[in-house]
């Protein structure tokens, strides 16, 4: 009854048949779509729902935005998706991340927010147009993991204020923690409490969800019942949190006591579809849009590519390999969204876990999930005024925890050390800046990646020729390595020894490579020493023939008939049946110049 797995998006054309594969993904599921499916969709639509609307409420807190925008937010990525989406799990909306970035870049500002959503839009749609994605390869694991890791730290002490009761908390990090510790007496009770008690109730209902055994079909109905009802609270613990708060403090209201700090009025009502303000207007006149611009500054690159990020990092997670039209359906979400008042969105691993351990079989489950938002901003707003906040700072602290990779630490330190530099170069940043943190590490691990292209690894080994073996491809930056290298040790040693290069490890060169090779031919004859290849392969020939030109020599080289060749063409000396092992390779030597 689930999405099948031989064909998950669509059935694919049979050998020979002139129908292409639709290019609209859901013209790929829609026309064979089950009966049987519509129930499940249903349920994992509504439990996404239930975990959205909530989330939203919190995420829009903590973007520094009104807390309608958090809805606005939510529905047009679940309808684009169902049209565009290329995972049937993946859902799109507002995530923690994304509502600490728009805090950064949209400075509380609406107006700022949607101008940001609508540019970032039309940047992940231009780069899945021109099928830019591989620049999002750039950014290495560990900075990734270093910002998701400082992310977590600053969005959960940032909620710390709200649970604790405290106002006039400034947002940059260190005078967060400063002013929190400096204030700390000043804690209301009320909300200290309820905040604590909604953490541990969601961290209890977590814990009980992932060691929840599987009930099978051939137990009593009363343990499939309570299973279900288990897993429903466990599924739904948000919705659940956030309506007990709800209710205590319409209590303690009804009462004529207010011990909590609440959420207030949410205009009530569906945002108007318009497209974004590209001015602002302020009290001493207009901000036009090239000062908008210019404020966001590097957020227009940040933003779009976190979310490309986090949106194709989910699908890898749920063994989706990305796609083209995986930027192009997250760039059309953002640009509609921006026509919805919605700040940017993006892909939410939480919500996609629910999504997937809901048995969703089709991208059609976002359907309900976006219609109850819908529902929830026509009908429920007025509800939401006595939500606390400290209910919902919980719920971002919940979300936000998980985060946090201790253990990449210790796993890069096994694995790779010099790999812990850009993750502490990007993690400690990010308490300062995000975007210092982030460009920052992106700059240190090119740096890392450019150094191994300039020091290739080289090993030289000593007997009656010198044989170096290089490691892998050379590089314009590497040549002035491997001739220093090379002439180094081959007059330094006594007597000077003929060189031989090993390069059955390197399938390309550049012209630059070709010219510092001849130069180092050169150095080596002006000593009374030869030069000779081995193990090139045939990828190479171009190269080799442009090596002809500069003037670089090549020994004749034995083919399998036991006849000699000189020609530069692939039959010399970068065919591939010169040989490669080292005793083959001093066999080339006296065959030299």
């Amino acid at each position: 009854s689930g999405w099948p797995t031989a064909a998950p998006w669509g059935v694919p054309a049979m050998p020979g048949s002139r129908c292409p594969r639709p290019a609209l993904p859901i013209l790929r599921w829609l026309p064979r779509y089950s009966r049987a499916w519509l129930p499940l969709d249903l349920l994992a639509g509504l439990a996404v729902g239930l975990t959205t609307v909530p989330q939203a409420l919190a995420y829009a807190e903590l973007a520094g935005l009104p807390l309608q925008y958090g809805l606005y937010s939510s529905f047009m990525g679940c309808f684009v998706y169902c049209f565009l989406g290329t995972a049937k799990d993946v859902t799109l909306g507002p995530t923690a991340i994304m509502s600490l970035l728009v805090s950064s870049y949209a400075f509380h500002e609406p107006v700022y927010a949607v101008l940001l959503t609508f540019l970032s839009g039309c940047i992940q749609l231009a780069m899945g147009l021109l099928h830019l994605g591989f620049l999002l390869d750039f950014i290495s694991c560990p900075v990734i993991k270093g910002f998701t890791s400082a992310a977590s730290i600053t969005i959960s002490f940032n909620q710390i204020k709200n649970i604790l009761g405290l106002q006039g908390i400034p947002r940059q990090f260190f005078l967060q923690v400063y002013e929190t510790l400096r204030r700390i007496r000043e804690t209301r009770a009320g909300d200290a409490v309820l905040g604590l008690t909604c953490l541990a109730v969601l961290t209890g209902l977590r814990a009980m969800k992932s060691h929840l055994p599987q009930a099978a079909p051939a137990e009593p109905l009363a343990v499939r019942i309570s299973y279900l009802i288990v897993w429903i609270s466990a599924t739904a613990r948000n919705a659940l949190v956030v309506l007990f708060a709800g209710l205590v403090a319409y209590s303690f209201q009804v009462m004529g006591s207010q011990p909590f700090r609440l959420t207030g009025s949410i205009p009530q009502g569906l945002p108007a579809f318009r497209p974004p303000h590209f001015s602002l207007a302020v009290p001493n006149g207009t901000v036009p849009f090239q000062s908008m611009v210019e404020d966001m500054g590097v957020g227009l690159a940040v933003v779009p590519l976190m979310g490309l990020l986090e949106t194709i990092a989910i699908a890898k997670a749920f063994a989706v390999p990305p796609q083209p039209l995986s930027l192009v359906s997250s760039g059309v979400a953002n640009v509609l969204g921006s026509f919805v008042s919605s700040y940017p969105i993006t892909g939410s691993f939480g919500r996609t876990a629910v999504n997937a351990q809901s048995g969703v079989c089709t991208p059609a489950g976002g359907l309900v999930t976006g219609a109850l938002v819908l529902l929830s901003l026509a009908y429920l707003t007025s509800l939401f005024y006595y939500i606390p906040k400290a209910a919902l700072a919980a719920v971002i602290i919940s979300a936000v925890v998980p985060m946090f990779d201790a253990g990449i630490f210790r796993t890069l330190w096994r694995v790779k050390r010099l790999d812990l530099v850009p993750l502490c170069v990007t993690f400690l940043l990010c308490f300062w800046e995000v975007q210092y943190g982030i460009v920052a590490g992106v700059l240190v691990s090119g740096i890392l990646l450019l150094y191994s292209i300039a020091r290739p690894p080289i090993k030289v080994s000593e007997g009656a020729v010198l044989l170096v073996q290089l490691g892998s491809s050379l590089h314009f930056p590497a040549v002035e390595h491997l001739r220093d290298s090379v002439c180094s040790r081959a007059l330094a040693a006594s007597p000077p020894r003929s060189v031989i290069l090993d390069c059955c490890h390197v399938s390309s060169i550049d012209y630059t490579v070709v010219v510092g090779l001849s130069e180092l031919l050169q150095e080596l004859r002006r000593h009374g020493l030869s030069l000779a290849f081995c193990g090139l392969k045939v990828g190479t020939a171009c190269p080799s023939q442009a090596s002809w030109a500069v003037g670089v020599d090549y020994p004749p080289v034995p083919h399998r008939d036991g006849q000699s060749s000189t020609s530069p063409t692939p039959h010399g000396l970068w065919d591939k049946t010169v040989p490669c092992h080292r005793d083959q390779c001093k066999a080339i030597l006296p065959l030299g110049s």
